[in-house]
């Protein structure tokens, strides 16, 4: 089948679009507004864009219902220029997936979910303790493009659970960190536990010394 975009709703494109960009990393993200709140939210439009300087983009789009309401996180990241992006792994899946519930404003996605916060030691907005890692960022800019926001943080610092790091590279220790995936939607995930397979990059001059063989 062939599909175009011009001829489609958004809801059709979304139903594509995440279905075959997949599996995603999920930031479950860290704000704050500027009375100090914090708020807790899940995003699977991320991803990291570059290294030098280490930058990572995250689509947030707006509130449902017609109007450009921004959703907390785009508002308090705007306000502030300050996030946290804990990584998700398989034991804090379910407290993820509680973020993600549409409470009303007054309510605390983190108390209602079991999970507690730790100082970051850069940005003011703390991480989430139970999250074996984050990444600590500052707002470059932000993006109003139709009904979304794409975000682009500079990372400024990294937290890492010490048993997840091999000192020599550094290296995370993707294969024991187990973190999780978002694939299409209706609340589908992917592990990465035992899914670990190494295909090594084929040098020119090997590529050409196995053509001639």
């Amino acid at each position: 089948m062939h599909f175009f975009i011009a001829e489609m709703a958004p809801n059709q494109i979304y139903n594509l679009l995440i279905g075959l960009v997949a599996p995603r990393p999920i930031a479950l993200v860290t704000s704050m507004n500027e009375e100090g709140r914090v708020n807790a939210a899940p995003f699977s439009a991320y991803n990291y864009l570059c290294t030098d300087p280490p930058v990572v983009g995250l689509g947030v789009m707006n509130r449902p219902g017609g109007k450009f309401v921004p959703k907390d996180t785009a508002r308090n990241i705007r306000r502030t220029r300050e996030f946290v992006v804990n990584v998700v792994t398989e034991d804090i899946a379910h407290p993820m997936n509680i973020c993600a519930t549409d409470f009303p404003e007054e309510v605390d996605e983190l108390e209602m979910a079991g999970l507690e916060t730790a100082p970051s030691k850069v940005v003011k907005v703390p991480r989430i303790k139970q999250a074996h890692a984050a990444l600590e960022c500052e707002e470059f800019t932000s993006m109003e493009i139709g009904n979304s926001r794409i975000i682009l943080g500079k990372v400024v610092a990294m937290y890492v659970e010490d048993k997840f790091v091999d000192p020599a590279g550094p290296y995370i220790l993707g294969e024991e960190l187990h973190a999780i995936g978002r694939m299409n939607g209706l609340g589908s995930y992917v592990k990465t536990q035992d899914a670990f397979f190494t295909m090594p990059r084929i040098p020119y001059s090997e590529w050409q010394k196995g053509r001639r063989e």
